[in-house]
């Protein structure tokens, strides 16, 4: 019997079966990896509300970081430019203080109270990782997609399809919106399932006519086309009526109105973007005939701006909330009643009024506990 040794026995390999193999893996080209970390600052830009800073925070330094780095070099700025859709990489022309001031787009030149009851503290921490994890990145096979935006943008442009204001009714797969001005076709929702407060939440796919695809929490994805975004609806009568499917269970409780005042006292009529918003439980018309003479009315006609039906909603607490929402810009005025005696309505807010009937909708959908009123920039800012 012939006997090898064991060197012998490794040499004598011809088919290389005893070479160790190096794993392979697919490369990221430089302009995948580029878009990819681009795109961690948008996500960092949208759950935060503001950029990255030099936090003590190692993640978020490291994002400003390589923001300042992008900001630097012609070509970045060149090739992120489609991926920009939070205005991050904007040339800026600076000639005066104004310039600066009123380039504050996150608010970070305002003052902030670390007590405000909309601050949101205690976030836990799995969340808070679990969402920056949602980043976008570049969609492979898009070409598939391509089509589809065309087309949407066709049906937009010849009125098959119109814009809508978003609510959660219309989130279903297969639906196109418009999130910060970028087409989004919600294509996969994962095993929906309701979150303790009793909202529908899970993982999606998320195509978006730019060429990248995301995975966001089906919430998150809801709070941006709150703050900025549209349903891109069909011209169909069964679609847009989700909006007003009342069920047997819901019962009626009254009616959100926002008014405007005609006032011909000059202290008054003056003053601009001042409204009434209040809750009655009789129809508005009805209710606003004597306004002449009631003091909440400030003693003048008013004039019916907007009306909203209100299902199973507790009264007390929404004029809690809106009064607290824009306590800072309540009027403050005193107004003669009956027998002179002096009155201060507390339901007018000097705030203009696509602000009040954003706010009026995110207390509606429950979304209102996300934002704080800015009163300075008159902006709602996501917390």
């Amino acid at each position: 019997m012939v006997e090898f040794s064991l060197d012998e026995i490794l040499a004598d390999d011809p088919l290389g079966l005893l070479n160790e193999q190096k794993a392979t893996t697919k490369a990221l080209n430089e302009d995948d990896r580029l878009i990819s970390s681009f795109e961690e600052i948008n996500t960092f830009v949208e759950q935060n509300g503001h950029e990255p800073q030099k936090s003590p925070n190692m993640q978020e330094r490291t994002l400003y970081s390589r923001l300042q780095g992008i900001r630097e070099n012609p070509e970045k700025m060149k090739a992120l430019k489609p991926y920009d859709r939070l205005n991050l990489l904007q040339e800026i022309e600076i000639n005066s203080i104004d310039d600066i001031l009123n380039n504050d787009a996150f608010g970070l030149l305002g003052d902030e109270k670390e007590n405000d009851i909309f601050t949101l503290k205690h976030i836990p921490k799995e969340r808070e990782q679990t969402d920056f994890v949602a980043q976008r990145r570049p969609c492979k096979k898009f070409d598939k997609y391509e089509l589809l935006f065309k087309e949407v943008h066709q049906d937009l442009k010849n009125g098959t399809r119109k814009l809508s204001k978003f609510n959660e009714k219309f989130f279903e797969e297969g639906s196109f919106f418009i999130l910060k001005g970028v087409l989004a076709y919600l294509e996969k929702i994962d095993d929906p399932k309701k979150d303790k407060f009793n909202k529908l939440d899970s993982r999606t796919r998320i195509i978006f006519e730019n060429g990248t695809e995301s995975n966001m929490l089906l919430r998150s994805f809801g709070k941006g086309l709150y703050e900025d975004g549209y349903f891109a609806s069909l011209q169909d009568d069964r679609v847009l009526d989700k909006l007003s499917q009342i069920s047997e269970e819901d019962n009626k409780t009254g009616y959100i109105y926002i008014l405007e005042s005609l006032s011909s006292d000059t202290k008054i009529a003056s003053i601009k973007n001042l409204y009434k918003v209040g809750y009655s439980t009789t129809e508005v018309k009805e209710r606003i005939k004597n306004a002449v003479n009631e003091p909440t009315y400030l003693m003048a006609p008013v004039k019916i701006v907007s009306v909203y039906e209100t299902y199973n909603m507790n009264t007390q607490k929404f004029e809690q909330l809106i009064h607290k929402f824009f306590g800072k810009v309540c009027l403050n005025i005193d107004i003669s009643g009956d027998a002179s005696k002096r009155y201060t309505p507390r339901e007018w807010f000097v705030v203009s009024l696509d602000i009040i009937e954003k706010a009026l909708e995110l207390i509606i959908n429950g979304e209102i506990i996300h934002y704080r009123y800015d009163e300075k920039s008159d902006k709602l800012i996501m917390i």
